[in-house]
């Protein structure tokens, strides 16, 4: 597994910000938390908006008697499928759920001996057999995913403790995996450069003028707001042709 600081990668992204803004040579009156808030702006946005946001993970749920709603951490923002190891009922107990007559049939007459005997069609009858079984004695468990508040709710009540199912989520990628991804990291960069000089021009605005001994100065509120709009209308447009990664959408977004 790599080590990466989740911090470090985060600053990464506010140096290159300040940079970009010319600090050091120029005082930028931008404070950590505009840069915080700039950067979550954008991770916000690349996620709401973008496929590559997310990706497929498998996780195992071990079921408690008696209980159907289970909390599941915040990543995960949707279940697709739930998979049981057996089949046939849920009523537990000994080997009986776990043996499958059939099953034990096909492995010793069409595995073990295949060159003698069975064949595809026979392999395609089996299969169907098995999801045919599995409908109707329990193999495929129906469920309910309440997105809000991270919820999955088994519909059928588990009459046994500690059986193992596994679920094929989706998942949002950290924070730093975005950061370094070859195609999303420099439009986060850019989408936080961006807020941030909204934020600049916003305090800029507010104080068209300062007063000097030669007259004073003007400060480039208006100019900046325009110049970052712009900006973000193009990371925007990016996104829709997939640019920063992804996969393409329907035609509905939202």
């Amino acid at each position: 597994m790599l080590d990466i600081n989740p911090q470090l990668e985060r600053q990464k992204v506010f140096d290159y910000v300040r940079a970009m803004l010319g600090d050091g040579m120029i005082d930028v009156e931008l404070d950590p938390i505009h840069y915080e808030t700039g950067l979550q702006r954008s991770l916000n946005k690349f996620r709401q908006r973008s496929s590559h946001a997310v990706e497929e993970s498998y996780m195992f749920l071990e079921l408690k008697k008696d209980t159907n709603d289970y909390k599941l951490p915040d990543e995960i923002i949707d279940v697709r499928s739930v998979f049981r190891r057996t089949l046939g009922s849920r009523s537990g107990g000994g080997t009986g759920t776990q043996f499958e007559p059939f099953n034990l049939a096909y492995t010793n007459t069409y595995l073990l001996n295949s060159t003698m005997l069975g064949g595809l069609a026979t392999y395609e009858l089996f299969a169907g057999y098995q999801e045919m079984v599995g409908r109707m004695f329990g193999s495929y468990i129906e469920f309910q995913w309440i997105q809000h508040s991270h919820i999955l709710r088994i519909l059928q009540r588990p009459f046994t403790e500690g059986e193992s199912i596994m679920l094929r989520c989706y998942n949002y990628k950290p924070d730093y995996i975005l950061i370094n991804d070859l195609y999303a990291g420099q439009w986060i960069k850019d989408y936080t450069l961006a807020s941030c000089k909204i934020m600049l021009a916003q305090a800029r605005e507010k104080f068209a003028q300062i007063a000097g001994p030669q007259g004073g100065s003007s400060l480039n509120g208006s100019a900046l707001k325009t110049e970052a709009t712009a900006e973000i209308e193009r990371l925007e447009k990016e996104i829709e042709n997939l640019v920063p990664g992804g996969s393409p959408m329907t035609f509905i977004i939202g």
